[in-house]
């Protein structure tokens, strides 16, 4: 009777060994997706925005985006909706129609030929745009 109940004890160990392995390749595989997904890098407000060049950006769209975020910032804000008011505000700053319209009209202006502090004039097309 003994013996029986050793195997029985063997065979609930190798039971138990191969659970805990099984568990052990799905947790790994979990991992392994969840880093992928971090070396991505999604950003919640796209910095390329499908535009391929600086020429063919809609600055019309680009306009129209800024002032609609704009008054949702304004609207939130008249609302007491503060945390409302800090989230869209980083939505605009980190936006691409925001940032293009920014290097637009600093090197449209009457001082488009003067450098920044990184002493950098940004007077081709390209330049503007991988900027």
């Amino acid at each position: 009777m003994e013996r029986i109940g050793v195997e029985t004890s063997l065979h609930a160990k190798a039971g138990r060994l191969l659970q805990m392995v099984i568990r052990y390749k799905k947790l790994e595989e979990l991992l392994n997706v969840r880093k992928q997904m971090n070396d991505m890098k999604i950003s919640c407000a796209p910095t390329n925005s499908g535009h391929e060049n600086w020429d063919n950006i809609n600055w019309n769209r680009c306009n129209a985006m800024i002032r609609k975020l704009q008054a949702r910032i304004v609207k939130a804000q008249k609302e007491g909706r503060y945390g409302k008011v800090k989230a869209l505000q980083w939505t605009l700053t980190h936006s691409f129609s925001a940032k293009a319209m920014a290097v637009k009209r600093v090197t449209t202006n009457k001082g488009n030929k003067t450098s920044g502090i990184d002493k950098i004039i940004w007077s081709t097309s390209d330049a503007k745009f991988n900027q």
